[in-house]
This record gives C-alpha cells, sequence and structure tokens, in this order.
C-alpha cells in the first residue's frame, strides 16, 4: 500500500500517474478529499475508484450515512487497510484541505 498527500488535483494527477508507472491500476487507486463535491470531481477527472460496497462492506456503508464526515472518511480508508492511527493522521491532513491518495 501506499500513501501520499498533496495539495490540489495538479499534484494528485502526478501523484497517480506515478503510482501507474509503478504498477499500479486506477482501479486500486483511491483519492480523498474533505470536501465530498471536491472529492467526486476530484475521483472523476482522475479517473481513479470510489470506495463502493466491495471494499467497505454493507454494516459499513449503511453506518456512514449516519457518520460525520470525518468519521465517514476515517472509515473508508481502514476499509483499505489504514491502521486507525494513520487514518487520523490522514484526515487531519484532509482537515488542512489536502488530498490523500491511497493505493492498495
Amino acid at each position: 500500500m501506499k500513501t501520499y498527500v498533496v495539495e490540489n488535483g495538479v499534484q494528485a494527477t502526478e501523484a497517480i500517474q506515478t503510482l501507474e508507472t509503478q504498477g499500479y491500476n486506477k482501479d486500486d487507486i483511491y483519492l480523498f478529499a474533505h470536501d465530498s463535491t471536491r472529492s467526486e470531481h476530484l475521483t472523476e477527472n482522475t479517473d481513479t475508484n470510489n470506495i463502493g460496497l466491495k471494499e467497505e462492506g454493507l454494516f459499513e456503508k449503511m453506518a456512514n450515512a449516519f457518520r460525520s464526515r470525518g468519521d465517514e472518511l476515517r472509515a473508508r480508508m481502514s476499509s483499505l487497510g489504514v491502521s486507525e492511527t494513520e487514518a487520523a493522521q490522514l484526515e487531519r491532513e484532509l482537515d488542512e484541505g489536502k488530498v490523500v491518495i491511497i493505493a492498495q
């Protein structure tokens, strides 16, 4: 698993291209931003994967409907294998407006 923290969409695109040259498929690259609209736009523009039922499981998917955005982001990162401690640290980066990219 590789994790990048970047400042903007341009840096996100560069990090994703680097991951692709290292053999990662875009289906295995996930992008996170604290603002859900920004996250959706960046995911669409970089053609990366959304975390779905396969990654989260039904219970987590339903539970996320009742969580704060920060709790939801940490849960989604954890569903990809990120430790709770690292997910909390990455969520703080997201609070500062940064973008997190996780490849598995």
